[in-house]
């Protein structure tokens, strides 16, 4: 219960902010989630699996503070929704708190923007109090980090070695943006193999073109030649559903590509699809 007292209810306020952070670790262990669903997300580590690219100032602006996941400090003190880990933010989090209750202003953060998630540059403590008060926003000076992929809420540290892989898909098949999240997988290594194969087509697709082509050229014609008509064939033939007839997650068009077109090379070590082909993939289900 609320005393009224500032200095009284801070106390409290960074009390029950620290027990909320050690039964949420409790529940995790109880219920065997993953250990790095409240983890703070550390802001180097997440830009170099994605790519930086660049980046904007866009100003002050109000943030949603459950879109505040991450930091620029891998050591803060706070989980993942801000809630103190240890006892050393005490007295901060405590001035803070009692600043707030007594109605005073607290000054903007500072934070970067990478697709939909927020890392704190400077205000972890200001986040934390505001959080453990039940705010919704915060007051904020974003700069908007570009990457060569983009993230959204649920990003944790085990997605990163699955986006590093992406990212150097993306670099070595440089799909149109439209066209990206057609060619997804669950598994890192797929990136690479599909690569690979990638730029095996592409350098027979030159030969028959009788030139060079870049990259992106190569790209946009594998998947327009190549992987669409693959699909296309599978799906007539009952190897592989639509989207709308998958249930629930169902294997992804891409791993259906792979791991069809890999079946392909062992079964007939060519690349021309045809009814013989399909034949012998629906025998070998």
């Amino acid at each position: 219960m609320e005393t009224g007292f500032p200095a009284a209810d801070s106390r409290d306020d960074f009390a029950r902010a620290r027990r909320d952070a050690t039964l949420a670790k409790l529940g995790r262990r109880l219920r065997l989630r993953s250990g790095d669903v409240d983890v703070l997300l550390p802001f180097d580590e997440v830009v170099a699996a994605l790519g930086r690219r660049g980046e904007t100032r866009l100003g002050l602006r109000m943030v949603d503070l459950d879109a505040i996941v991450g930091s620029t400090d891998r050591v803060s003190g706070f989980d993942r929704r801000f809630r103190p880990t240890s006892d050393l933010a005490r007295s901060r989090f405590q001035r803070l708190a009692a600043a707030v209750r007594r109605g005073e202003s607290l000054p903007p953060v500072d934070l970067l923007q990478v697709g939909d998630v927020y890392f704190v540059q400077d205000g972890h403590h200001r986040v934390a109090v505001l959080r453990a008060l039940g705010m919704d926003a915060v007051n904020a000076r974003v700069t908007r980090v570009h990457t060569a992929v983009d993230v959204d809420s649920g990003l944790r540290m085990s997605d990163l070695p699955l986006k590093g892989h992406e990212r150097l898909f993306r670099e070595r098949v440089p799909l149109p943006p439209r066209l990206q999240d057609r060619v997804r997988f669950d598994d890192p290594e797929q990136y690479a193999l599909l690569a690979e194969g990638v730029e095996a087509w592409g350098m027979r697709w030159m030969q028959e073109q009788r030139r060079f082509a870049d990259r992106a050229e190569v790209a946009l014609a594998w998947f327009t030649e190549e992987y669409e008509p693959v699909l296309s064939l599978l799906r007539e033939a009952g190897l592989h559903p639509s989207p709308g007839q998958r249930e629930g997650a169902g294997e992804s068009d891409a791993t259906a590509y792979l791991r069809l077109a890999r079946e392909r090379y062992l079964l007939l070590r060519t690349h021309t699809w045809d009814d013989g082909v399909l034949e012998r993939l629906r025998a070998r289900r």
